[in-house]
């Protein structure tokens, strides 16, 4: 049931993608923010109780319909699986940004392909050279598909199913949203929220990785992994970059990539950061093809984990 909800989670998102500002998204900024506002009184403890009380309902609720759906009948838990996963994937959610780009820069049209990434990141692209926006667009788009595709994947198949990614989705959104500078909210008070994802994506980052590794150059994503992880100030990030671009065969660069080489050249391992060449757009369509390969992979491994559990 598992594989067959995925697989048509992922076919409707495909047909139809869901707006960022559905009623859902909308309810849980609402919840968040509301949330935020009325516990936010300048520590860390207050975060932890914030993200409980926001954390906890959807979590809870979401298992608990699944669990009397299952009692009623288990084509309702299949659907509702569907439903879920349907909403917690985000696929088409930013690959139109990263299409957009994509189609610019094989018209030369640069000044759109910096109008569209400053949209999607929000950062300063004013003069920003080609080789510059395709970095970037690679460095969001990895993130991006693990963030909106793979950690679901993972949360989806643990025990708690639905439930499960949506613990993901709103832990995930939480880190990002409370993160963000906003009048009279405490950097103490966020601190729960990102340490919180942290953990919950520990483990499907590294898989993510992994996954990247073995459709990708394999060798380099490996040595990427272990020798330029440190490039950048979120580990997970650096895992998940460090592997994509060594399986990409492009220099995804961090912004930590000086320090991170002076540490690799004193304690004698790595260095510089030589795995792949240079980002060109030619890279933005070898990464769309790395992304997919790596879904064909997931579902390979999921369909096979399927038919073990009806066999046995």
């Amino acid at each position: 049931m598992t594989f067959f909800s995925v697989l048509l989670a992922l076919i409707l998102e495909q047909v139809r993608a869901l707006s960022p500002s559905n009623p859902i998204a909308s309810l849980l900024q609402y919840h968040a923010e509301s949330t935020a506002h009325g516990f936010d009184a300048g520590k860390e403890r207050h975060g932890v109780l914030a993200w409980l009380v926001v954390v906890l309902p959807w979590t809870l609720v979401v298992g608990l319909i699944y669990f009397v759906l299952y009692q009623i009948h288990f084509v309702l838990a299949f659907l509702w699986n569907v439903v879920i996963v349907y909403f917690t994937l985000g696929f088409r959610q930013f690959s139109h940004y990263f299409t957009d780009i994509h189609l610019a820069l094989n018209n030369d049209d640069v000044p759109r392909a910096r109008e569209v990434l400053n949209e999607w990141t929000g950062i300063d692209t004013v003069d920003m050279p080609v080789s510059e926006i395709v970095r970037h667009t690679l460095i969001h788009a990895v993130i991006a598909s693990h963030r909106h595709v793979f950690g679901v994947f993972f949360w989806f198949l643990v025990p708690i199913g639905p439930a499960g990614a949506v613990l993901y989705r709103v832990a995930e959104y939480l880190s990002r949203a409370w993160s963000q500078p906003v009048e009279e909210r405490t950097a103490a008070f966020s601190t729960f929220a990102q340490r919180a994802f942290f953990v919950i994506d520990w483990l499907p980052a590294r898989l993510t990785s992994l996954g990247f590794a073995i459709v990708g150059n394999f060798e380099d994503a490996i040595y990427a992994w272990r020798n330029h992880a440190r490039q950048w100030p979120d580990p997970n990030d650096g895992v998940l970059l460090a592997a994509g671009s060594g399986a990409l065969g492009a220099r995804l660069s961090g912004p930590l990539a000086e320090v991170s080489s002076l540490d690799a050249l004193a304690t004698g391992d790595g260095g510089p950061m030589t795995v792949g060449d240079d980002c060109t757009p030619r890279t933005l369509q070898s990464a769309v093809g790395l992304v997919w390969r790596a879904v064909i992979l997931w579902m390979i491994l999921l369909l096979m984990l399927t038919i073990s559990v009806w066999l046995s």
